[in-house]
C-alpha cells in the first residue's frame, strides 16, 4: 500500500464515480512506480476501470530527436507492459492543460493521478489542469525515495543540512514495492491504437541532434544496466568515479531522468550487493542525497535556472566582478562547436555532442569555464542550460539545473578565495584537472 505521505491533493474537488486516470509524465515505467500503484489502489477501492495516459508535448525545453527518440522507445515498452496488465494506455499530443482536461472529461473520470516533478513548466501545467477539472487530482512523488515535501519543508542550504534529514527518513520509505496487478475491471471507453512510427515521423523537433547507439532505452535495458554496474563497476566506484578515463560511473542517469528505473530500486539492489561499504556509501550519497537535494532546490526555489536563484553571497561577489576583464570571450556557436582555446573543455563539449553524456567531473569544469569566458553570469547560465538541454540525454532535469547553479552561482557550496571574474565562486583549472587524471588521454579520445 502506498504511504499516504507520498501523495498530495492538488485541488479541492469532491470525489465522484468514474474511472481513474494516471497522467504519466516523469516516471515512465510500470515496475516500481508508486504513482501507478496508487492509481490502481484507488481504482480497485472504487471498483472502477483505469487508464494511463502520456501527453507528448512538442518542442519541450529545447529537447531534440535524441531525447524524444529515447523517450518514445521507452514508452513503447510501457504500453506493452500495461497491455499485459489489462490496463489501457493512451498517447496524446498537445498542451497538457488542453489535452489532459479534454481526456478526463470525455471518459468521465472520477479521479486523476500524476507523478511529481519540481520543474516550473510541469507545475504550471498541473495547476491549469487542476483548475479546469471537476474531480480530485492527486500528485504522487514516485521519483524520490523520500518524498520531496517530506524530506524538508524548505530550501536546504547545502548537502550537509539536507543529509541528516533525508537519511533519518530513508528507512521509513524504503518499503517493498507491491506489484501492479492485472486490472480485471475493463476499460469502457474508446481503445486507442498507437502508430508509433507515424508519431515519430510527424514529430516537429530538431533532428540535427541524432539519437545515440551506446545506450538502449526502456525498463528492461535499465534493469540490465543496473545489474552490469553492480557486477563490474560498483566495487571501484569510490576510486574511479572522478576519473573520466576509467568509465567508473553507473551510466544510469538517462534511465533515472526518464523514470525508466526507480531510484529506490537502484538503492535496494546496491545495498544488497557485496561491494565494499565505502563504494556503496559513495554511490548512495550521489543517488539519494545529491539527487534529492536537486529536487529540493528546484521545488522551493522558483529561480532555479537564473541568477536570482543564487545565494546572496554569490550574487554579491559576482556583481562585484561584473566589470572584470575576460581574457577570452566566446559566442554560443563557438562553445557549441567546441572551438575554444582549451582542448580539455573542447573535448568535454564534443563528448556531450557526440555521445549525449558528459562525465560528471567534467560537467563542473565545463560550466565554470563558460562563466569565465562570457560577459556575465546571466549569459553563462543561458549558454550552459541551452547546451546541456540540447545534447545531454538527461537534460531538462533538476540535477542539470543544480549542477550549473553550483558551478556558476555557488548553490550548495561556500565562498572560496577571491579571484577575478569568479569572485568567491569555487574555481577549477586545467592544471587542477591534470593533477587528478590523464587529461591528454581524455582529450585524445574525443578529439577524434
Amino acid at each position: 500500500m502506498v504511504d499516504i505521505r507520498r501523495v498530495r491533493l492538488l485541488n479541492a474537488r469532491q470525489e465522484r464515480p468514474g474511472p481513474v486516470v494516471y497522467w504519466m509524465s516523469r516516471d515512465q515505467r510500470v515496475r516500481d512506480n508508486w504513482a501507478l500503484i496508487f492509481a490502481q489502489e484507488l481504482a480497485l477501492k472504487r471498483q472502477q476501470p483505469m487508464a494511463v495516459v502520456f501527453c507528448l508535448v512538442p518542442k519541450f525545453l529545447g529537447a531534440t530527436m535524441r531525447q524524444y527518440g529515447f523517450m518514445l522507445k521507452g514508452l513503447q515498452e510501457v504500453s506493452q507492459a500495461l497491455q499485459e496488465k489489462q490496463i489501457e494506455f493512451a498517447l496524446i499530443v498537445g498542451r497538457p492543460q488542453d489535452e489532459i482536461t479534454k481526456l478526463v472529461k470525455d471518459c468521465g473520470a472520477g479521479a486523476l493521478v500524476t507523478d511529481f516533478d519540481p520543474l516550473r513548466i510541469k507545475r504550471e501545467w498541473k495547476a491549469r489542469v487542476a483548475n479546469r477539472i471537476q474531480m480530485p487530482f492527486y500528485e504522487v512523488d514516485a521519483h524520490n525515495i523520500v518524498p520531496c515535501w517530506v524530506a524538508s519543508p524548505k530550501q536546504e542550504y547545502a548537502a550537509r543540512t539536507f543529509r541528516p534529514k533525508v537519511t533519518r527518513a530513508l528507512t521509513d520509505f524504503m518499503k517493498r514495492f507491491p506489484s501492479v496487478k492485472k486490472h480485471l475491471i475493463p476499460w469502457r471507453g474508446k481503445h486507442s491504437k498507437i502508430d508509433w512510427g507515424r508519431i515519430e515521423r510527424q514529430l516537429q523537433v530538431d533532428r540535427t541532434v541524432g539519437e545515440v547507439d551506446w545506450i538502449k532505452p526502456g525498463e528492461k535495458a535499465a534493469k540490465s544496466a543496473l545489474r552490469r554496474f553492480i557486477r563490474h563497476r560498483l566495487a571501484e566506484y569510490d576510486d574511479a568515479r572522478n576519473d573520466p578515463n576509467k568509465g567508473g560511473q553507473s551510466g544510469l542517469s538517462p534511465y533515472l531522468h526518464f523514470g525508466q528505473i526507480s531510484a529506490q530500486r537502484v538503492a535496494i539492489e546496491v545495498r544488497k550487493s557485496d561491494a565494499p561499504a565505502r563504494a556503496k556509501e559513495a554511490f548512495l550519497e550521489e543517488l539519494v542525497v545529491r539527487r534529492e537535494l536537486s529536487d529540493n532546490f528546484c521545488f522551493y526555489n522558483t529561480g532555479y535556472d537564473s541568477f536570482d536563484g543564487f545565494p546572496d553571497w554569490a550574487k554579491r561577489t559576482l556583481d562585484e566582478h561584473r566589470s572584470d576583464r575576460r581574457t577570452y570571450l566566446y559566442s554560443l556557436k563557438k562553445f557549441e562547436r567546441g572551438r575554444t582555446h582549451d582542448p580539455l573543455w573542447n573535448a568535454a563539449q564534443l563528448e556531450m555532442v557526440n555521445t549525449g553524456k558528459m562525465h560528471g567531473y567534467m560537467r563542473m569544469y565545463w560550466a565554470k569555464k563558460i562563466l569565465e569566458w562570457t560577459q556575465s553570469p546571466e549569459e553563462a547560465i543561458k549558454i550552459a542550460t541551452c547546451l546541456n538541454d540540447r545534447y545531454e540525454l538527461d537534460g531538462r532535469d533538476p540535477n542539470g539545473h543544480v549542477g550549473i547553479a553550483w558551478s556558476i552561482g555557488g548553490v550548495h557550496d561556500r565562498a572560496w578565495n577571491e579571484r577575478p571574474v569568479f569572485g568567491k565562486i569555487r574555481f577549477m583549472s586545467y592544471g587542477g584537472c591534470a593533477s587528478k587524471f590523464d587529461v591528454k588521454r581524455y582529450i585524445a579520445k574525443f578529439e577524434r
